[in-house]
């Protein structure tokens, strides 16, 4: 697994967060908004809420409810956006809880799966959510050996070109096909993508900009340790 972190939050509002078990692999990118000092403190509960839930062996749905509720009783103006996953690595099925973040992107065999992993948009944890009538959803997809699921902010997609339109999720994609093409590690695979966004000559990040990949292979046939890449 790799990721990388290409804005300055200023105040540690957005965070990723993995955790590699004998059987699972965890993984969340959380995103308070704002870029103040409050926002940094939402994603610290938020994560804590995460932390504490996964300890005493909670699955998604109950991990998200711990969240809602921390950020519910004690910052309860304050609300953070967040995808949170899991993976069996055993298996392959890959399991993920999508809280007002744009949804994973599925790469298998250097190309990008079209809508693999959209599903129906949740609302941000916090307090908004234990109002809402629409239960939260867990969704699953077994994974093909050397799939790889790529998580990102928004502010890759709406980063500026030099005529004022948005990078967008074309170019994105086109990205993402460029930098697993040469059938790469994970983590160079990453590398190449955020260069390949940050080098345009008429890309400019307006926000915080953070990818995290995911490459899955069977415990018989992966190629090196599993990993998660950040950036």
């Amino acid at each position: 697994m790799g990721g990388e972190d290409t804005g300055d939050s200023g105040a540690g509002e957005r965070l990723l967060e993995d955790l590699l078990t004998q059987s699972t692999l965890h993984a969340a990118i959380l995103d308070a908004m704002g870029h103040d000092l409050a926002s940094g403190l939402t994603t610290s509960v938020a994560l804590a809420g995460c932390r504490n839930a996964r300890r005493a062996g909670a699955g998604l749905l109950d991990l998200v409810g711990t969240i809602d509720q921390a950020l519910a009783q004690w910052l309860p103006d304050k609300f953070c956006t967040g995808i949170l996953t899991q993976l069996d690595l055993a298996s392959g099925v890959f399991r993920w809880c999508n809280c007002g973040r744009p949804p994973p992107v599925l790469i298998r065999d250097g190309r990008v799966v079209d809508r693999a992993l959209e599903r129906a948009a949740q609302p941000p944890m916090g307090l908004p959510a234990r109002f809402s009538d629409d239960p939260r959803a867990v969704h699953e997809m077994p994974l093909e050996p050397g799939d790889r699921v790529l998580l990102y902010t928004d502010g890759v997609t709406e980063a500026r070109t030099a005529g004022g339109g948005e990078f967008g999720m074309d170019r994105f994609t086109d990205s993402i096909i460029l930098a697993s093409a040469a059938g790469e590690l994970a983590a160079e695979s990453l590398r190449r993508l955020i260069h390949s966004i940050l080098d345009s000559e008429d890309s400019d990040l307006r926000d915080d900009a953070t990818m995290l990949l995911i490459e899955w292979w069977p415990p018989a046939a992966k190629p090196a340790q599993p990993a998660a890449h950040m950036g």
